[in-house]
């Protein structure tokens, strides 16, 4: 008997120091040439969307990929396509962390959703609000506790 796993990954980016320079055409096409590169690896990527200061992804990574090779792979390659088109002058580099939740795919069209409708989500709360709702805060970490200096956060949902 083989093994079977069928993890979706909730993975959020932001750019160094969480600038503000992702978003617009040029955005859009950031998010066309990820959504390749992802596919291409044999991952298909089920929703891409986000704001000026980070973007959220919903994928499926192959078992015989890590989640590090996978968002490095986006990381790099995405740096690469933004530096080489001129498409946003004021991008520097990714943040070197990230944050990674893992969903099962009964709630795919859920989370899916609410990545298609960042624009929405957003007028009511900051990606760190946002960050600490995916959290429980009780258990994991007090409010006041500084995520961004932590790197990476992996947690399910």
């Amino acid at each position: 008997m083989g093994s079977f796993r069928k993890l979706l990954y909730h993975i959020i980016l932001t750019p160094y120091k969480r600038e503000h320079v992702l978003g617009g055409q040029n955005g859009h096409r950031l998010y066309k040439y990820i959504t390749t590169v992802s596919n291409n690896c044999g991952c298909p990527l089920y929703a891409i969307n986000g704001m000026n200061d980070h973007i959220h992804i919903l994928v499926y990574i192959r078992p015989d990929i890590s989640i590090s090779d996978y968002i490095k792979r986006i990381k790099v390659t995405s740096s690469k396509f933004i530096k080489e088109n001129n498409m946003l002058p004021y991008f520097k580099k990714w943040a070197t962390g990230y944050s990674i939740f893992t969903c099962c795919s009964n709630i795919k069209n859920t989370v899916k959703s609410y990545i298609q409708n960042q624009e929405e989500h957003h007028r009511k709360k900051s990606l760190y609000e946002e960050i600490h709702d995916l959290l429980d805060d009780e258990t994991i970490f007090k409010r006041s506790t500084p995520l961004w200096n932590r790197g990476c956060l992996v947690f399910g949902y």
